[in-house]
Order: C-alpha cells, then sequence, then structure tokens
C-alpha cells in the first residue's frame, strides 16, 4: 500500500508531524507532501520514502498566486504515484479541503483529513477535533489522533515523541558543552527583542555557561548583535541537518516558539521556550521533552494568531529577565563545574525525557 502523507506548512510544522508519519510507514510506504518551506523538515522524519513539493496557493505567510500549471503538475504527480491513500494534516485553523480537492482529481481512493468545514464527497474519513475533549491536545498528539481515524495507530513500542534521523555533524571550533541560544523566529511576533536576547546570552555567560547563537541564512545581522560576551556565533553557517546536530549536543536550546524549538524536540534536547502566546502553548510548546514555558500566556496578544506583536513593547516575552532564562536552564542542565561532555558524533534519535 502507498500512502501520502500531505503537511504544507512551515518545518516545525511538519516535525510535529513526524509521530503521525511513523504511524503511516508501520502499515505501507509513505510520501510526504510539503512546502518549500517544509521539505527540508520532511526529508529528517524516518519512514519517509519521497518527498513532493507544492507551494500552496492557500496556506503560508506568502502564499503564491493561484498556478494553474503548477497545480496541474501536482495532480499528476500524484496520480502518476498511484496513493491507495492520502492523509492530509492540517493546524487547528486550516482547511484541508483545497488540497482534498486536488487529490481526488488525481484518483486518490481514499482520503482523510480534520475538517470542521462540511466536506461534501471529499473526504473519505473527517476527523473532529474542535469541540471534543481532545481540542487542546499537543499539535503531534493530534496529528496522532488524525493517523488512528484513517486506520494507522501507533504501533507498539513507539513512544510518540518527535524524532530525526540525520548524519550530520558538529560544527567544528565549538565548545566541548554549551547552551544554545536561538533569538530569531519566522514570525517575528514569536520571537524576543534582539536586546533581550543578547541579555540572556550574557545571563548565561556571566552564570559559567558557554553559549552558540544559531541562525538562518537572513539573520546574520541578529545572530552577530545577539553574540555578546563571547559567546560563538553560528548565525547562517548551518542548514537544517546541521543545526539538528548542533542541538543535538547542547545541554538546552533558548528558543521562542518557532521551527528550532521542535527540533530541539527532536532531538532530545530540553528547552527553554521564550513562548509568546499568540498561539496556544497548550498545542504548541515542545513536545516530549523537558522543558520550561517563559513568557506571559494570559496577554493581550493571547490566541490572536498574530504575526507582529499587537501590543506596543511586546510584553509577553519582554517580561522575562536573564536570571529566568539562567535559573530555568539550570534546573533543565545543571551545571556540574569541571565534568567533561562527551563529544558528539552521532545520528540523532529519540532522547529520553518527557514533557
Amino acid at each position: 500500500m502507498r500512502v501520502l502523507a500531505a503537511r504544507l506548512d512551515n518545518d516545525g510544522d511538519v516535525l510535529l508531524t513526524g509521530p503521525a508519519v511513523r504511524a503511516l510507514a508501520a502499515r505501507a510506504d509513505v510520501d510526504v507532501l510539503a512546502s518549500p518551506a517544509g521539505a527540508g523538515a520532511a526529508r529528517l522524519l524516518p519512514g519517509v520514502d519521497e518527498v513532493l513539493v507544492f507551494d500552496p496557493p492557500w496556506s503560508g505567510f506568502s502564499p503564491p498566486a493561484v498556478d494553474a500549471a503548477a497545480v496541474d503538475d501536482l495532480v499528476a504527480r500524484v496520480r502518476e504515484r498511484g496513493y491507495d491513500e492520502a492523509v492530509v494534516f492540517t493546524s487547528f485553523h486550516q482547511s484541508p479541503l483545497p488540497l482534498a480537492l486536488l487529490l481526488r482529481l488525481a484518483g486518490v481512493r481514499r482520503i482523510s483529513a480534520t475538517s470542521e468545514d462540511y466536506p461534501g464527497a471529499l473526504l473519505d474519513v473527517r476527523h473532529r477535533r474542535e469541540g471534543t475533549a481532545r481540542a487542546d491536545v499537543p499539535e503531534a498528539v493530534a496529528a496522532l489522533d488524525l493517523a488512528a481515524a484513517a486506520g494507522f495507530p501507533l504501533p507498539d513500542g513507539d513512544d510518540g515523541r518527535l524524532r530525526v534521523l540525520t548524519t550530520a555533524r558538529v560544527p567544528e571550533g565549538l565548545p566541548a558543552s554549551y547552551v544554545v541560544v536561538h533569538p530569531g523566529a519566522s514570525v517575528p511576533a514569536r520571537a524576543p527583542l534582539p536586546e533581550q536576547a543578547a541579555g540572556i546570552v550574557e545571563g548565561l555567560r556571566h552564570a559559567g555557561r558557554e553559549v552558540v547563537v544559531t541562525g538562518g541564512p537572513g539573520e546574520r545581522g541578529l545572530t552577530a548583535a545577539v553574540a555578546v560576551a563571547g559567546a560563538v556565533d553560528l548565525g547562517g553557517r548551518t542548514g537544517l541537518p546541521e543545526l539538528a546536530a548542533v542541538l543535538a549536543a547542547a545541554e538546552a536550546v533558548v528558543v521562542g516558539n518557532t521551527g528550532p524549538a521542535h527540533l530541539a524536540a527532536a532531538v532530545g534536547t530540553p528547552v527553554v521556550s521564550l513562548f509568546a502566546p499568540v498561539v496556544p502553548a497548550a498545542r504548541w510548546a515542545p513536545h516530549g521533552v523537558p522543558h520550561v514555558v517563559l513568557g506571559d500566556q494570559g496577554a493581550a496578544c493571547r490566541g490572536t494568531r498574530a504575526r507582529e506583536c499587537p501590543v506596543p513593547g511586546h510584553p509577553c516575552l519582554a517580561g522575562v529577565s536573564a536570571r529566568e532564562v539562567v535559573a530555568a536552564v539550570e534546573a533543565l542542565a545543571p551545571a556540574v563545574p569541571g565534568a567533561a561532555v562527551e563529544e558528539v558524533e552521532r545520528e540523532t534519535a529519540p532522547a529520553g525525557g518527557t514533557s
């Protein structure tokens, strides 16, 4: 049996779908349909045979215009692959129906998705989440619920945590032990202020911690400004596989509610989550690893899904002090003066710890 698992979102969303993809892969050959923003994460998921890429005009921060040729190409590729089933994974506020229509046109015989909208003939399994006791479960658990409803329960022995596979190694020149601070986010409202992130780095350094600052190619200016007090600046120097290796070797990761938080969870590293409540922490906090959520979860921006902070001064995160972050890191990864830390050159896989 060949199944298509679709998640047309960013890397973090795809990582959260990973346990559900493993559930599918336990009973079928699985391909993943991902957006350009999530394809990198899809290629790191265990159990995936092929990754198809499609940029949907109904999803994402800057969706493309409707392109008939691109739509026709997707339908042709899906038809050529001859999928027996498809499971369309979405966040709670998204509709799976545009993609379900295209999959029907491509000849997929059985389609499952979570949908609050009436699906007509587009879905064979209409899973419901909102308005049930399961409404506020973590996104990874919600995806597993959908997979089970489609007939693909998580197999015995799988703990349901996030997981990635990569053979990338930690870049040379990093300290033997360190804390990662990742100051950026794809959604600005979810990131700490740059000066706040710099203060956190300085506080960790004064507490005796080595610090590595990470960021994407477009965040080099940000990481340079944040990597103060002798911290190592890796801004723009790691792709997703390399970032996974850096996070796997860290004692803890300090990060907003953005993709690298979920990548840290996928490699088993504890997370200090600077969590802006524009989305619910119950659904989007780091899954399956020890973590501490900091930030005012009752702030005025709560539940708005805002991309830019709607409240002057970014109070939900700006009130978090460097001292609080240092204490949270110490709670998750107590410092052991003089202890040697084994150098990490390993394939990243699930690690211990519970949320």
